[in-house]
């Protein structure tokens, strides 16, 4: 049963009745939306056999796995680096020494106000590297900086009573980071990580524009292909959900990452033994009542 909440009251029959009757109407429009796709699709052959018949030569396939296989590999490369990037600017970021502080600023505020195209054309064309250097480098430089902002903002978020506790118990600031600070900032900057981290997966596709042979560039290779008659539509229909199914498998693997933090040992709750009848004061015996 739902249970009543701060912002939320447990509804009564009529309004569970409403409810119902919006997710029902909901539901038709949804479907009768998708169903008038479809038959605008079907009206213009996109689901003939000829636009189709594609997909079922092992050579499509490959070129599909291979721009697949390209994609990921670009995305882990660009996630590890820019994460390493926005931790050492978020510290920068940081210090308490000025001059470290003011030029993390600069390079964060520079690197996430340039478009990452313009990022990815530079380093492919001024400095003549390979595609795939190129785009890791553009992705690195943009997402490791947006991820600074959100690394220092978690920290920040942390309540300031647990830097000046742990500053009086005689840690470093080292100490203070690494086992006070930090493990209290991931629970709140996990979703942001992970969004950012979506965006990332997602900006592999502007590497088709610098001929690296990824996911979307092997799709637009197919699409393009006269002797199907142009399969556009079918191959958006085949790329989108795997897409799609990528950025829920990185979510429900941030849900996974969090649950296991909300049980791991080191943040779960201490049990406290139950009070019991006892010497309440050093030296003397079990209290007793007050004398009226």
């Amino acid at each position: 049963m739902t249970e009543a909440t701060a912002l939320y009251d447990i509804p009564g029959p009529v309004t569970r009745r409403r409810h119902t009757a919006y997710g029902v109407l909901a539901a038709v429009v949804i479907v009768a939306l998708l169903a008038g796709i479809l038959h605008l699709l079907s009206a213009a052959g996109q689901f003939t056999s000829t636009k189709w018949m594609p997909f079922a030569y092992e050579g499509i396939q490959e070129l599909l796995l291979h721009g697949l296989g390209n994609t990921l590999k670009a995305f882990a490369t660009a996630a590890v680096l820019s994460l390493a990037l926005g931790g050492l600017l978020a510290t920068g970021r940081l210090s308490e020494h000025r001059p470290v502080r003011l030029l993390a600023t600069v390079v964060v505020e520079f690197f996430r106000a340039m478009p990452v195209l313009v990022m990815i054309f530079f380093v492919f064309v001024a400095l003549q590297v390979h595609p795939l250097p190129a785009l890791v480098t553009g992705l690195t430089l943009y997402n490791g900086s947006v991820l600074a902002e959100v690394f220092r903002s978690g920290v920040n978020s942390v309540e300031r009573g647990q830097r000046e506790a742990a500053f009086a118990l005689g840690m470093r600031k080292t100490q203070v980071m690494s086992y006070v600070l930090a493990p209290q900032a991931v629970r709140a900057m996990l979703p942001a990580v992970i969004s950012q981290l979506v965006v990332a997966l997602k900006d592999t596709s502007l590497g088709y524009l610098i001929t690296y042979e990824e996911f979307l560039h092997a799709g637009k290779l197919i699409a393009s292909n006269l002797d199907y008659d142009l399969p556009f539509i079918p191959v958006v229909m085949v790329i989108s959900p795997i897409y799609i199914g990528m950025c829920m498998l990185l979510s429900w693997f941030a849900g996974w990452v969090a649950r296991r933090e909300r049980h791991s040992p080191r943040t779960g709750a201490a049990e406290v033994a139950p009070a019991e009848p006892g010497t309440l004061l050093p030296g003397g015996g079990p209290a007793t009542a007050p004398r009226p």
